[in-house]
């Protein structure tokens, strides 16, 4: 990295060199992450989140018995995750009330916390059913390893959703850029399993 001042540098540019992201077309194409269901379903790690509101939670805790959508993102991103934050504001729009929720995770430990948090999803909308988070810098690449089914160093960032069951665990991975019906569909039939 040497010639490179890293003030100089962008965030996003920032988490490429530091493994975070996925740059390029081409970048964690050696190996792809698995998509479809989860068989057998895998239960999520019990890891704080710092949420949009302020409060401290683990992952399990958020997810409260609901099915649950789950997305990586950062607030600094100007690539992928505006679609991604419009596509959940599209689900959340087709979403019964009380129904299943939507959790935005953010993979940017260093510069996300509850205010960023909050005037992200708030470009997209307010809804009850969708919350975010930050993880600790430490759980950042477990956590998206988890999802992703490959070890992180492959690339956090991706435009993949996980749904989980109401136990908690994760039983579907999308293919990367999934359409709002798909997503919805997916919540629907998982919900119905009961």
């Amino acid at each position: 990295m040497s010639g490179l001042d890293p003030t100089r540098l962008s965030r996003r540019r920032l988490l490429a060199l530091a493994g975070l992201c996925v740059v390029g077309s081409n970048a964690g194409a050696a190996e792809q992450p698995p998509t479809g269901w989860v068989n057998p379903r895998q239960g999520a790690p019990a890891l704080p989140l710092q949420c949009a509101d302020g409060r401290q939670r683990t992952l399990l805790q958020l997810m409260g018995g609901r099915v649950t959508a789950v997305q990586l993102m950062f607030t600094g991103c100007n690539t992928s995750c505006p679609t991604q934050g419009a596509l959940f504001a599209q689900v959340a729009g087709l979403l019964p009330p009380l129904g299943p929720q939507l959790l935005s995770i953010s993979i940017d430990a260093l510069g996300d916390n509850a205010q960023t948090l909050r005037q992200w999803q708030g470009r997209f909308g307010t809804f009850d059913s969708w919350v975010a988070g930050v993880p600790a810098v430490a759980d950042v690449e477990p956590l998206a390893g988890f999802l992703r089914g490959v070890p992180a160093s492959a690339g956090t960032h991706t435009a993949q959703v996980f749904v989980f069951d109401r136990r908690a665990r994760l039983v579907y991975r999308t293919g990367d850029a999934p359409r709002a019906s798909l997503v919805v569909a997916l919540l629907d039939h998982v919900a119905g399993q009961g």
